[in-house]
């Protein structure tokens, strides 16, 4: 495995780079003098969607060598969702970047026992097939812990590996439904509406991606593999602030709307001239400059604001008189307004405002990708930034099968008449 790594590392370091326009001369230093922090790492993706993908693509972007396989002449259901062009869905390009991609029948005799000897070859699976498929073909864990006794093997699916609902399919939505975000989303007086975007399958590659790099130090440091099992639901269920103890300690239903539980003002404004702003004030200290801002000075001095308690029931008369303020002004006049008494706020941002924001383009949040057929695709930075060891990204999400011959070639020392037995018999 250490042999391998440092053979991967050498090749990662005398690789070109890929710039792009959006880059600064210091990011740039920094790219191509340091080794990406994941450099030796190889992930084998038997994974679709998003959760799995973006898992993988997280650490295609600090360096791992990603390996992801696809359906033959199907590929990632990925590929015909949302908008693209000439046949290329743009979100496929941005949550499969930075990776080799092969085609493989996993159903086949022969898909599978490419993967087994793959698997040895590799520190990391993620996998996001509903519970026993593997193990119906012969990759279940045992097996592959079997092959690679330091694998760190990743499972994601909807409900868990385990309790009654395992079985159960699931995307984004049944996971924020089922994870309690869902109940939260909306206004108090309307019906619970879908949290966008996806959240719950980016939350789940991120806690995968955390989980991962867990298990691989516990490895390195013991020589022992483990697998990994990641719930949709679970990750909805995480982040729901206090109202799991909040319920459990006092039996309070968090319900819809901002003005439940809480007794700091905030939520979004409407200004005169039609934009719109969001304000939080969740601290005694900017309660009080927001009351200044407003001409209420005395405000916090209230008994009916004086406490959170108290401001629990008086809320409406706060939110009431911020609508009136925000009426009150152009947008220009309420942002001078806020700034100057250091009241946290943003405009609410549609993706156009942010393409224009000087401040995304200077922190290198949008940054051009070679995109096979496609020249460059504008897509998100990669987050978060290290300061010595920054991720990058290389190429957009690659063609169906780009690296079919490569992999099985070069990696599995195949030769060219069984590569092409295996694409005639539908296996590649």
């Amino acid at each position: 495995m250490y042999e391998r790594g440092c053979a991967r590392l050498i090749r990662d370091l005398s690789a070109p780079v890929t710039l792009t326009a959006t880059h600064t001369r210091s990011s740039l230093a920094r790219m191509v003098d340091r080794p990406l922090p994941l450099a030796g790492i190889r992930v084998l993706e038997l994974a679709q969607i998003v959760a799995g993908p973006f898992c993988g693509t997280l650490m295609a972007e600090f360096g791992a060598e990603v390996i992801k396989t696809e359906m033959p002449g199907k590929g990632d259901d990925l590929r015909r969702l949302g908008p693209g062009e000439d046949g290329s869905s743009y979100w496929y390009a941005v949550d499969n970047r930075n990776k080799k991609v092969m085609t493989l029948d996993l159903r086949q005799p022969k898909g599978q026992e490419i993967v087994r000897k793959l698997v040895p070859l590799s520190d990391v699976v993620l996998e996001n097939f509903r519970p026993g498929v593997l193990e119906r073909w012969g990759l279940g864990w045992d097996e592959l812990y079997r092959l690679n006794p330091g694998l760190v093997m990743a499972r994601i699916t909807a409900f868990g590996q385990t309790g009654p609902l395992r079985q159960g399919p699931g995307f984004a939505a049944i996971a924020s439904a089922f994870g309690g975000t869902w109940y939260l989303n909306g206004h108090a007086d309307r019906p619970p509406a879908r949290p966008t975007p996806v959240y719950p399958d980016y939350l789940t590659g991120l806690f995968t991606a955390f989980g991962v790099m867990a298990a691989l130090r516990h490895r390195d440091a013991t020589g022992e593999g483990q697998w990994i099992d990641a719930a949709l639901y679970e990750s909805a269920f995480r982040v729901l602030e206090y109202t799991t103890t909040a319920y459990g300690r006092k039996g309070i239903v968090r319900e819809r709307g901002s003005l439940q539980h809480s007794g700091w003002p905030g939520g979004a404004f409407e200004t005169k001239d039609g934009r719109w702003i969001v304000f939080t004030a969740p601290a005694q200290h900017l309660f009080e400059r927001l009351c200044t801002m407003i001409g209420e000075p005395d405000l916090p001095r209230d008994p009916k604001f004086a406490a959170g308690e108290a401001r629990v029931k008086h809320i409406g008369e706060i939110i009431t008189m911020m609508q009136e303020w925000f009426a009150g002004r152009t947008f220009a006049e309420a942002v001078q307004a806020l700034s100057a008494h250091d009241v946290p706020y943003a405009p609410i941002m549609s993706i156009a405002d942010l393409f224009a924001d000087p401040h995304v383009r200077e922190r290198e949040m949008i940054v051009d990708v070679p995109a096979d057929g496609l020249g460059t695709l504008p897509q998100p930075g990669v987050v978060p930034r290290l300061s010595l060891t920054p991720g990058r990204v290389t190429h957009a999400g690659p063609a169906l099968g780009r690296h079919t011959d490569e992999i099985l070639s070069g990696l599995l020392g195949m030769s060219s008449p069984e590569i092409t037995t295996l694409r005639t018999e539908g296996v590649i």
